[in-house]
């Protein structure tokens, strides 16, 4: 008789998923909730239409509860298709400073284009217009522990 494979037989793998709706995008939101990234890490290729972020992200995926602790890794959010770009709240022309991304959402507007709003710690927002929605996540490095050794906490 066989068995079943148990979720702790999978092997460990840089996560690589792509979205092109709602639902996708919602999945991808929820891994990259409390990622930050230095505004220097923000490009926009306008010529090929694409917006990138470099993010160190929590890996929502291993809480490390268990195991190990926390960890972060390094991945890059691409988002092809790319209008324009509007951002509130974000620090101009300071380089160094670190942002925190929440959420990420779409809002539709002439199927298929829109607007993808990432919505940031402290009342910042980044607002992409999108001829259709498009979105890479990929991880880039190993995991690291995460420097504070805790997960982020967000009470109500």
């Amino acid at each position: 008789m066989s068995m079943d494979a148990r979720f702790e037989d999978g092997r460990e793998a840089p996560l690589n998923l792509g979205a092109l709706d709602e639902a996708d995008l919602e999945v991808i939101s929820s891994l990259t909730q409390d990622a930050v990234f230095p505004a220097s890490e923000m490009t926009w290729d306008s010529k090929g239409k694409r917006f990138a972020l470099l993010l160190n992200r929590v890996r929502w995926e291993d809480d490390g509860k268990t195991r190990h602790a926390p960890e972060r890794v390094q991945s890059v959010l691409l988002f092809s298709n790319v209008q324009s770009v509007a951002s509130q709240g974000v620090p101009k022309g300071d380089a160094d400073v670190i942002l925190s991304l929440l959420n990420i959402t779409f809002k539709e507007a002439d199927a298929p284009s829109g607007h993808v709003l990432l919505t940031l710690a402290g009342d910042g927002a980044i607002r992409l217009a999108v001829e259709a929605l498009e979105v890479t996540l990929k991880d880039v490095t190993r995991p690291y522990v995460a420097p504070s050794k805790k997960l982020p906490d967000h009470p109500e």
